[in-house]
């Protein structure tokens, strides 16, 4: 009689402990807990002009960004994103020759890895300039036993050695976190073989800019203030979008890049 129970309802249980679920969102609490750390130095950022580097807000943003993403990736990129496009769609499922695919700014690797389990012949090259993340996504894919088709490297994916290896190149969340985004969809295209597409999937915004917009909306705008912006204007000459950016605006970005080929922005 004396001993205290506790019950969470299940739909909280989903939300703060079933980490395959859609809805999971337990992975915020330490994405807050990196940006309390540099508040200070944001601060100055927005006092100077200047940026917050990506490594200063630590591994609890860095998995925190993993954790939440992980269930998007694993059931709906191969699940709906790739079958809404069946020519990319038939080229991944042909064996002869094996397709190959590049996930620039693959963080931890889970977009890359649930591409390679859904098309069992398909070879991935996840590219990311953050050492860390690249080393923990070489972690996962051996735990997901697909580390024999899937690759992981910390390098600049303009590097003329990758020239038309491929024939899908991928941008998930990260495309808005890119200094210079035109040069870096140019640098996607020359790494496409003939008739090959670039697929970009960022965050869900509306069209069009409305005030004080909704609650999704103000979400994406606390995170670009705090974050994605910050860490965009450590390069010179950023084009410093922050987390929102709109359908349009990626069209615009990719008619500016003559040679990236236009693909679907996850909306």
């Amino acid at each position: 009689p004396i001993t205290r129970r506790y019950r969470l309802p299940a739909e909280v249980a989903e939300v703060m402990t079933d980490a395959d679920s859609l809805n999971y969102l337990a992975p915020l609490a330490s994405m807050v807990a990196s940006l309390g750390q540099t508040v200070s130095a944001v601060l100055e950022a927005f006092r100077t002009g200047g940026g917050v580097p990506y490594a200063a807000y630590g591994d609890d943003l860095r998995s925190g960004i993993a954790r939440l993403n992980r269930p998007m990736f694993l059931h709906q990129l191969a699940g709906q994103w790739i079958p809404a496009m069946p020519d990319v769609h038939a080229r991944l499922q042909r064996t002869d020759p094996p397709a190959r695919v590049a996930d620039l700014g693959c963080g931890s690797g889970w977009s890359s890895i649930a591409l390679a389990r859904a098309y069992p012949t398909v070879q991935v090259d996840g590219i990311d300039l953050d050492e860390a993340s690249t080393a923990e996504a070489r972690r996962n894919a051996e735990q997901a036993q697909v580390g024999d088709r899937v690759r992981f490297e910390s390098r600049d994916a303009g590097d003329p050695a990758l020239a038309g290896r491929y024939d899908l190149v991928m941008f998930f969340e990260t495309l808005h976190d890119m200094a210079d985004p035109v040069s870096a969809l140019r640098a996607a295209g020359a790494l496409l073989v003939p008739g090959g597409a670039v697929l970009v999937g960022d965050e869900k915004v509306a069209e069009t800019f409305t005030a004080p917009g909704d609650e999704l909306e103000r979400f994406n705008y606390g995170w670009s203030a705090l974050h994605c912006l910050p860490s965009a204007l450590t390069e010179p000459n950023s084009a410093a979008i922050g987390t929102v950016i709109r359908p349009e605006t990626v069209r615009r970005f990719a008619r500016q890049a003559p040679r990236a080929h236009r693909g679907e922005s996850r909306g």
